[in-house]
C-alpha cells in the first residue's frame, strides 16, 4: 500500500515536494490514517505529542505528511507548521459528537490563517464503522462547511482501522493539487 501511495503522488508532482498538514482534535485518528496511508496497515498508537512526519520518497519525489498532535495545550503550536503548505488534512471523529463544535471552531480558526490561504482542504469524517458517528452531511453541517466559499475543499466519509474512503480522498487531493500546479 505505501508503494500505492507513492506511486500515486509520484505521477502527480513529478520532481516537486508536496507539503500538507494533517490536522484535528486529538483521538480523531491522524496517526492511525498517517501510518494506514504509510504503510498500508493499521498500526498502535499513543497520542501525539508533538508531530510524526512521513517522507515518502519515489523517482526523486518527496512527499512530505506532517502529523500534528491535536490536544488542547498542542494546538497553538500548529502554526509553526504552516508555512509552505499545499494542503491540510482535518480529520474529524465523526462519533465523537460532544467535541464537533470544538473541532468546528479549530477549523475555521486555521482557514483563516494567512499562511494556510492558498492550501486546499481534505476533511475526513473518520470513524464511520463506529455506532452513533454522523455521515459526511452530518459532519459537513457541524463544521459549517457551505461557509467555506474562499478555496477547494472536500469531504469524504472514512474508517481508517478499515482503511476504507482514505484513497478516495486522496485521489481527489492529488487531483486538485495537480490541477492547481
Amino acid at each position: 500500500m505505501g508503494i500505492l501511495f507513492t506511486r500515486m503522488f509520484s505521477s502527480v508532482f513529478g520532481n516537486k515536494e508536496a507539503r500538507i498538514l494533517v490536522l484535528g482534535l486529538d483521538n480523531a485518528g491522524k496517526t492511525t490514517i498517517l501510518y494506514r496511508l504509510q504503510m498500508g496497515e493499521v498500526v498502535a498508537t499513543i497520542p501525539t505529542i508533538g508531530f510524526n512526519v512521513e517522507t515518502v520518497q519515489y523517482n526523486n519525489i518527496k512527499f512530505q505528511v506532517w502529523d500534528l498532535g491535536g490536544q488542547t495545550s498542542i494546538r497553538p503550536y500548529w502554526r509553526c507548521y504552516f508555512p509552505n503548505t499545499q494542503a491540510i488534512i482535518y480529520v474529524v471523529d465523526s462519533s465523537d459528537t460532544d467535541r464537533l463544535a470544538i473541532a468546528k471552531d479549530e477549523f475555521h480558526a486555521i482557514l483563516e490563517e494567512e499562511e494556510l490561504k492558498g492550501a486546499v482542504v481534505l476533511i475526513f469524517a473518520n470513524k464511520q464503522d463506529l455506532p452513533g458517528a454522523l455521515d459526511d452531511a452530518g459532519v459537513t453541517e457541524s463544521l459549517e462547511l457551505h461557509k467555506i466559499k474562499n478555496r477547494q475543499w472536500a469531504i469524504f466519509k472514512t474508517s481508517a482501522i478499515k482503511g476504507e474512503g482514505l484513497f478516495e480522498g486522496l485521489d481527489w487531493l492529488s487531483n486538485t493539487l495537480k490541477s492547481g500546479a
